[in-house]
């Protein structure tokens, strides 16, 4: 799908809360339909595996389809993946550091463990999910005793999350999602590329919560967008149901929170298409951003705990 920015910005201009009320509305029906489905299919599919590249707005959509299918008399338990990688050894570390160390390959995922956790949490036995520490790059202990009741679902999200290598659990116990921006903006002769969305969240996240600068955020661009080729997109295909993660307004809420700082980079030829891109965009003051928005995931003051 294609989506003019005059359309957009014109949109905003007539009734801006109307406009990202009904934006909001359409999303949330996607995951209605989808938890429908699932909710028909809870006895005989217990997990749901939910994958997408980075900057899709996995943890938001996980924790939204959770919601509506607890409202339907569903309790759902939601679980990251990041939590079965394995610890670096401390070659790792330097490897890392140096910028040689693949850190989107599934080789990094526990996959014993974790299939192992999901084929007990599916027989409702009780679990000790592990702890992964970011900072320190090492499992650390227990994040939590887990154990699954009849009728419940879990949702296991992850970037790995539909590899085969990975999850080897029973196909007919899961149901599969993936999620991603699948929209292209035009503006001129641009048509900008849905991962360069991602990439705009990510600056965003990764400034706000992770104190990294959009320099950095950038210089990762290439080695996260081969991993993503290599790891993420070969099986998208395998997924039951698609969602695209595009909110019509948000890149008007990244004017104002990118736009400065990229004009200052002018010499990253990658972001020319972006910053035209913005600067062609009408602001939009976060404020008008409610709670209950897809976007809050990287520029904060969301509903859902992450």
């Amino acid at each position: 799908m294609n989506i003019e920015i005059n359309r957009i910005n014109s949109n905003i201009e007539h009734n801006t809360k109307e406009y990202i009320k009904s934006v909001n509305e359409a999303y949330i029906y996607q995951l209605k339909k989808i938890a429908d489905n699932i909710a028909e299919t809870k006895e005989t599919k217990p997990v749901i595996l939910l994958s997408g590249p980075s900057g899709s707005g996995k943890t938001t959509t996980a924790l939204m389809l959770a919601d509506i299918l607890g409202r339907l008399g569903c309790p759902t338990h939601t679980l990251s993946m990041d939590n079965y990688f394995k610890s670096l050894t401390d070659d790792e570390r330097k490897l890392s550091v140096l910028g040689k160390l693949d850190l989107e390959s599934p080789d990094r995922v526990d996959k014993e463990l974790l299939n192992e956790q999901i084929e007990s949490i599916s027989k409702c036995r009780e679990v000790e999910i592990p702890l992964y520490n970011f900072a320190d790059s090492k499992r650390d202990g227990i994040k939590m005793r887990f154990q699954r009741k009849e009728g419940e679902l879990v949702i296991f999200e992850g970037i790995h999350a539909l590899n085969p290598a990975v999850i080897t659990f029973s196909e007919e116990k899961l149901n599969n999602i993936y999620v991603s921006v699948r929209t292209r903006i035009t503006c001129g002769n641009i048509i900008l590329h849905p991962s360069k969305i991602r990439l705009m969240r990510r600056m965003i996240r990764d400034r706000n919560f992770r104190k990294r600068s959009l320099r950095e955020t950038m210089n990762m661009f290439h080695s996260v967008e081969s991993g993503e080729n290599k790891y993420i997109m070969p099986y998208k295909h395998r997924s039951d149901y698609d969602i695209d993660t595009f909110m019509a307004y948000e890149m008007n809420v990244y004017r104002d929170e990118l736009l400065s700082e990229l004009l200052e980079m002018s010499d990253v030829p990658e972001l020319a298409d972006v910053t035209e891109v913005l600067e062609n965009l009408d602001s939009l003051d976060r404020n008008y951003i409610t709670s209950d928005s897809l976007i809050c995931e990287f520029i904060g003051g969301g509903m859902f705990e992450y």
